[in-house]
């Protein structure tokens, strides 16, 4: 992969004159151009075409940077729905750690995060959403989502069993009152008392209720989607398994086209038959990649922390020190994306739409990010045939310059 910025300089700005990409493989949401030529001008996409490049006027050519990346692949910048940090930093910490997160990140071609909490304390909650309801104000994140605490104790994975709670309306919209309009999803166990009228809640004021770290039944779970649930948060993980008698939430989530289905594909939380079996019944339009990613993210083995709980990292994977249960990821979204195409064998244009049109949709940001479409943010990531990251660039500025060797 390219180098990070971090360790070679600072990332550049947007030019103020356009910059045009030739060469390139463009996965666009009307398929693959197989030689592409995309120009950004400022923050925006101001031009896609498939046709050689029109000669520039005279005394323009020097107006205009030219970037040949023949042999590579254009993909949207990814979005990432659920993501608890990285880089060895967590969205629980200082506002220098969330940034220091969000960089690392976005040096694996995320260029839209959603900061996820993990189950701690509501006085340390709202306290945390205040301050990253401060950095989504500027930009830096897409929103936050709250995981925990008003999930199941018996599905509760890396939460804190003595600070979980059951979800009170009251008390869930203490946290979305906290997030000051930043707030973009809540996972819940929805059979718990007060599961529905939250779902209802959040419903109402436009934020995404996800059915997670759940116990439910199969009809539990359809009452949830009733009342408004649309998200599985990372189906499969935190949640009985499906069965033929007792189908459980996943049959619900699957089955429902109003449900988009959060996958962690990083080896460890899904067996790719699950993956697969995910996909050919949800359908490429309603399944999202997400990383769950952790302090260990883009850094490697040791011993981290997540929310209140200790977790030991050993060969990429996170587990709880205590009782070994998985603790999120290490994985980044570029990984996702290379295992998905050469392992899992999806077809590229699937894995672009789960890795960036259909969060971005989720989260009502489709008119902005997500394609690559003239009028929307330049975000890209380049990437070479072996699908390893050569380049990212979020609106219109290079977080990782091009690397063509």
């Amino acid at each position: 992969m390219a180098t990070p910025p971090g360790t070679r300089g600072t990332a550049q700005s947007a030019t103020s004159h356009p910059q045009v990409l030739t060469g390139a493989k463009l996965v666009l949401p009307t398929g693959t151009i197989p030689d592409g030529r995309i120009t950004v001008t400022g923050t925006k996409i101001t031009a896609i075409t498939a046709e050689p490049p029109h000669r520039a006027p005279h005394g323009a050519a020097d107006m205009i940077d030219v970037i040949d990346v023949s042999g590579h692949w254009l993909v949207p910048g990814f979005v990432d729905l659920h993501n608890h940090g990285g880089g060895g930093a967590s969205f629980a910490g200082s506002a220098q750690d969330v940034l220091t997160a969000v960089r690392t990140h976005r040096a694996h071609g995320t260029t839209t995060l959603v900061a996820s909490t993990v189950t701690d304390d509501m006085d340390v909650l709202v306290r945390q959403a205040g301050l990253l309801s401060e950095l989504a104000e500027q930009g830096d994140l897409a929103g936050i989502h709250f995981e925990g605490p008003f999930i199941s104790p018996c599905r509760k994975g890396a939460h804190s069993e003595a600070l979980l709670r059951d979800p009170d309306p009251a008390e869930v919209r203490k946290l979305v009152d906290a997030a000051r309009g930043q707030a973009r999803m809540v996972t819940l166990a929805t059979e718990l008392p007060g599961g529905l009228d939250s779902v209802r809640l959040l419903a109402e004021h436009g934020v995404i209720a996800a059915v997670g770290h759940t116990d439910a039944t199969y009809e539990q779970t359809v009452q949830a989607i009733e009342a408004g649930a649309t998200v599985a948060t990372h189906l499969f993980n935190a949640m009985p398994p499906l069965g033929h008698r007792a189908p459980g939430p996943v049959a619900a989530l699957l089955e429902d086209e109003r449900v988009t289905v959060e996958l962690v594909n990083d080896g460890t939380h899904l067996h790719p038959a699950a993956l697969a079996l995910a996909f050919r019944h949800a359908g490429p339009g309603r399944v999202a990649f997400i990383t769950d990613a952790m302090d260990a993210a883009g850094i490697g083995d040791g011993r981290y922390l997540l929310g209140p709980l200790e977790v030991e990292v050993s060969e990429g994977v996170a587990r709880l020190v205590e009782g070994g249960s998985i603790a999120g990821s290490t994985l980044t979204q570029d990984r996702a994306f290379q295992r998905a195409v050469t392992i899992d064998r999806l077809p590229v244009e699937d894995v672009v739409a789960a890795l960036s049109a259909n969060p971005a949709r989720l989260l009502g940001l489709a008119d902005r990010v997500g394609s690559l479409e003239p009028g929307k943010d330049a975000d890209l990531v380049l990437l070479d045939d072996a699908f390893e990251v050569r380049g990212v660039m979020r609106k219109g500025a290079w977080v990782v310059a091009p690397d063509l060797a």
